[in-house]
């Protein structure tokens, strides 16, 4: 199927070949047509298959369909997408910009974690599409500078999320102001009992997409396992960076303050490593981002707010160095590489604390983590009263440098 089968407008097209997209992904395929249509739609769907597309595009198709001026202060809001991080807002925000660009249509994103004043000023100047977090959008309103009475399309994104996050309160006060003729488009990742509750709600017969099976690891990620002690797995962290061809690695802990100590421990080491976790300035984890998209990434340590939402191309690596709390979480985690179709490797730290969550992923991901041994000292591998199973460390790719790349910059 091509993007041009979909019903889409000339102008989406040619912004869609400027990407370089020549057919849409099945979740694009499927709820394109259904949004076109004026449906609401309960989408179920995993980051990295394209669903921000599949919502975006036909919102502005629809918006662009009768432009709504407004006395002389410009535009009302007609779409409103809400998502949980300031980081997804943002890639929201691009995606609407790059897919409108031929078309007259304007967008602004509001987030917390930087002054309200820019984000205000192009509020007042006005706006066809607000892309927002809700705590900071639900401030903004209650200061009277933002309107939602002509809101004709509604968005959530990444559903699942923003209710682990806290903020089915701030939803429900926000959807309680925006028009009920209006089409709700909800996209979640899981579909637990709380979105199905909500999507009764908050939906009029909606279109059910289901785009491949729910929570489950890509097949493209080749996953396994490290059984370490607690104590040795920076031991054992540093030793695989030194020993493996990696190019962009994204390390996972499970806590803010073990985020930045291990980052502050790798950069001791000699390793270029950058801490990403909530506690940081917008600012701060801006210029993190891109320095992790940069040519010659540092590693990034993050805690899992960088495992949804985030669009990083080229990860080669995901470590999990805490397992996370939920086997979910994993899926998640392990998807930030693997993407558009290209390969990628997930390796987990597992101490004795940790067997549980790790019994639980395999269940869920319907599959048993291969067990790595340390090449080099045996003592860092297997947790008291653990099988030992040798397998080989990752393998470099041929023709691929010995170590990684930060030695050689380090000796240049």
């Amino acid at each position: 199927m091509k993007f041009e089968e979909l019903g889409l407008a000339e102008t989406l097209l040619r912004a869609i070949g400027a990407q370089g997209y020549c057919s849409p992904t099945g979740i694009q395929a499927a709820a394109i047509p259904a949004i076109l249509e004026g449906r609401d739609v309960l989408g179920c769907a995993q980051t990295g298959t394209g669903k921000t597309a599949a919502f975006a595009l036909p919102t502005l198709q629809r918006l662009g369909r009768r432009e709504c001026r407004v006395n002389g202060r410009g535009r009302k809001v007609r779409a409103l997408v809400l998502a949980p991080t300031r980081e997804l807002s943002l890639q929201l925000g691009d995606s609407f910009r790059v897919y409108g660009r031929y078309t007259n249509m304007r967008h602004t994103v509001i987030y917390g974690g930087v002054g309200q004043t820019p984000q205000v000023r192009a509020l007042n100047a006005g706006v066809d599409i607000i892309v927002a977090t809700p705590g900071r959008l639900l401030d903004l309103m209650q200061q009277g500078f933002v309107d939602l009475s002509r809101v004709e399309v509604l968005v959530l994104d990444e559903a699942d999320r923003m209710l682990d996050m806290g903020f089915i309160h701030d939803l429900r006060r926000i959807v309680a102001k925006v028009p009920n003729q209006r089409q709700t488009l909800l996209f979640s990742a899981t579909m637990p009992p709380a979105i199905r509750s909500l999507a009764d709600q908050w939906l009029r017969h909606p279109v059910d997409l289901r785009v491949g099976p729910v929570a489950l690891a890509t097949d493209k990620v080749r996953q396994s396992v490290f059984f370490v002690d607690q104590a040795q797995k920076l031991s054992l962290l540093t030793h695989w960076l030194d020993q493996t061809a990696w190019t962009r690695t994204l390390v996972f802990t499970r806590t803010k303050h073990r985020a930045d100590k291990v980052a502050k421990l790798l950069r001791q080491a000699g390793i270029e490593a950058d801490a990403f976790h909530a506690n940081k300035s917008q600012s701060a984890r801006q210029r993190t981002l891109l320095r992790f998209k940069s040519p010659q990434p540092a590693v990034l340590v993050a805690t899992d707010i960088a495992a949804r939402g985030l669009d990083i191309d080229m990860v080669s690596h995901v470590i999990n160095y805490d397992l996370p709390a939920d086997a979910e979480s994993y899926v998640h985690r392990i998807g930030r590489t693997g993407r558009a179709g290209a390969g990628g490797v997930a390796i987990s730290f597992c101490d004795q604390a940790e067997r549980t969550t790790l019994r639980a992923i395999e269940r869920l991901t319907r599959q048993t983590l291969p067990v790595e041994t340390h090449p080099a000292d045996n003592s860092l591998t297997l947790a008291a009263g653990l099988p030992r199973r040798p397998a080989p460390m990752v393998p470099r790719p041929a023709g691929s440098p010995r170590g990684p790349r930060w030695k050689a910059r380090r000796r240049a």
